[in-house]
């Protein structure tokens, strides 16, 4: 299913082959940057920018090298979705990786909720900020993390209107992201409706960073998870770098999620914290009542190979996951 044609610039990147016709470039890309941040829920704040900006750059370059994409620099415009687009920082990421200083950004606002807090439905709550500038031939830059998919639709949505009232013609999208697979479903959509209104379209490129993950529902086997917000390893689709670093400890492969909540991950670590180390006392007591890593290990991440761990102790490793998160929380 996974093709290598990149490992340039310390970066490795696969693309999708499955059957079935799309009119997506769909690709997972691999670094040691994003490796530590799905893996190392300490990763975080301006270190974890830092390193996804990294990672994008790296990538960026490598595919622009493979010409899988071709921006030019007068043309390029980041669309940033606040706030989750500012994690990826792609306006420096550009810049490093091409040395362009003439290339924009665009912003517009797009909160999510639920409709209420029993509902699997999402909607849109606030979309009041919109600065969107783009140059009459535009190429489109975006980062987000996508779970259900409520604020990228709305985004794409807006940047196409907003696109066809100024007369822009925009040439191509290309789309980093920490999401499952509705993001291609979405792209797809609006793949069709760029090559309907947009003279000269030429290609939607879909980044998967690490993997294609799993978004659970009510029904998902999972002893904690939050639906319709956590992006899971099981029956995820992944590079082979970010399976073989699983192994590397042994609270890597067991983390409810990739990324948890981006935007705090980054802007607001109080709530970060809380949110990880909530996550680690309900293991915590999972292990005092008996749990076992393996049991674990095989309900969130089944295709690993449990004896690679060798003989681990859940409750210790809860136990080494808190006293580091809770240290940072009270420094």
């Amino acid at each position: 299913m996974l093709n290598r044609i990149s490992t340039n610039n310390n970066s490795s990147i696969y693309q999708i082959e499955e059957e079935g016709k799309t009119s997506v470039n769909r690709l997972l890309v691999s670094s040691a940057e994003t490796r530590a941040i799905c893996n190392d829920s300490t990763v975080m704040g301006v270190d974890y920018t830092q390193k996804l900006g990294k990672a994008c750059s790296l990538a960026l370059k490598s595919m622009q090298e493979e010409q899988v994409i071709k921006l030019e620099e007068r043309k390029t415009i980041v669309f940033n979705i606040l706030r989750g687009g500012l994690n990826f920082g792609l306006r420096q990421a550009i810049a490093d990786a091409f040395g362009w200083n003439l290339h924009g950004s665009s912003f517009i606002s797009a909160q999510r909720a639920r409709r209420n807090p029993e509902s699997e439905e999402w909607h849109i709550i606030e979309s009041d900020y919109q600065k969107v500038y783009m140059p009459p031939s535009a190429q489109i830059v975006i980062g987000d993390v996508v779970a259900t998919g409520t604020s990228l639709e709305f985004g794409l949505e807006a940047l196409v209107k907003q696109a066809e009232m100024n007369n822009i013609n925009i040439e191509s999208i290309l789309f980093f992201t920490f999401g499952g697979q509705r993001t291609e479903e979405i792209l797809e959509k609006v793949d069709a409706l760029c090559r309907e209104k947009f003279e000269g379209y030429q290609s939607t490129t879909l980044c998967y960073i690490e993997g294609r993950f799993s978004v659970p529902t009510i029904s998902s086997p999972l002893t904690i998870k939050l639906t319709g917000t956590d992006l899971v390893k099981r029956d995820a689709l992944m590079t082979p770098e970010f399976i073989e670093s699983q192994y590397e400890a042994p609270a890597y492969a067991i983390e409810r999620c990739v990324i948890y909540d981006a935007g705090s991950r980054a802007f607001w670590l109080p709530e970060y914290l809380e949110d990880v180390i909530e996550y680690w006392e309900q293991v915590h007591t999972m292990a005092r009542r008996g749990r076992t890593f393996t049991q674990l290990l095989s309900e969130r991440f089944p295709e690993l190979d449990a004896s690679r761990f060798a003989d681990v102790s859940l409750l210790e490793v809860a136990r080494c996951q808190l006293d580091k998160l809770k240290t940072i929380a009270n420094s």
